[in-house]
């Protein structure tokens, strides 16, 4: 019997691979998709078309309404920023990071993973191209990671669940040689902060770093 995994699936790039490298490791996928309120919810569709895609056991879409806490270019409507430079990505935290958003849903991927008797978590966290946002650190994973064993039922009876970041070290273009090489179908992903409809704007943070490195691996 293969052992199960909780994987957070966005529907972006980062997300879907680390979806696949769970597969690959030889796990049984469990998605955890969440709607948060956030202006991009055309990632949950492609996140639902992602898991049918990798045929993942179960996939769960949870409801979390984080508009009201505004706060962010994702969950209000302050002006997602477009245009930038690799050197202004790189000043500071940046108005689309999401207050405490990975604690909350590593809570409820903890959860649902206790509730499986599932001991592993995967989560596509990178520190490299989003070194601003402080809940994409190692250093935040690790502080999580003692903190659902202090938290849980598993861990308090000695079998912590692991949180997996295959992603943290690596570039970006790292991450699409590592989706190309896992089969992932790039072009089902949707990684746009500030999307038209279905449609990218191509401007975004998100977009930027995205589209340079495609172009720089395909």
């Amino acid at each position: 019997m293969k052992p199960k995994a909780v994987v957070l699936l966005s529907g972006g790039l980062d997300s879907t691979t680390t979806a696949a490298i769970a597969l690959a490791d030889g796990y049984d996928v469990y998605a955890m998709t969440f709607n948060y309120g956030q202006r991009h919810d055309v990632e949950i569709q492609a996140a639902q078309r992602i898991g049918q895609k990798l045929g993942v056991v179960e996939h769960i879409v949870t409801e979390i309404d984080m508009r009201p806490f505004k706060g962010s270019a994702l969950t209000s409507e302050l002006a997602v920023p477009k245009g930038r430079s690799v050197e202004e990505m790189g000043e500071g935290i940046p108005i689309t990071y999401v207050p405490a958003r990975n604690t909350i849903f590593l809570s409820f991927a903890l959860a649902w993973a206790e509730v499986l008797g599932a001991g592993d978590i995967f989560i596509g966290v990178n520190a490299v191209d989003y070194s601003g946002y402080p809940d994409c650190r190692p250093e935040f994973i690790a502080a999580f990671q003692k903190m659902g064993e202090l938290a849980t039922k598993a861990g308090v009876e000695g079998t912590p669940l692991k949180i997996h970041t295959p992603l943290i070290d690596l570039t970006k273009k790292e991450i699409v040689f590592r989706a190309i090489e896992l089969g992932v179908d790039i072009e089902f992903t949707h990684s746009c902060y500030d999307p038209s409809g279905a449609e990218p704007c191509g401007e975004c943070d998100s977009c930027l770093i995205r589209d340079n490195a495609v172009q720089e691996v395909m």
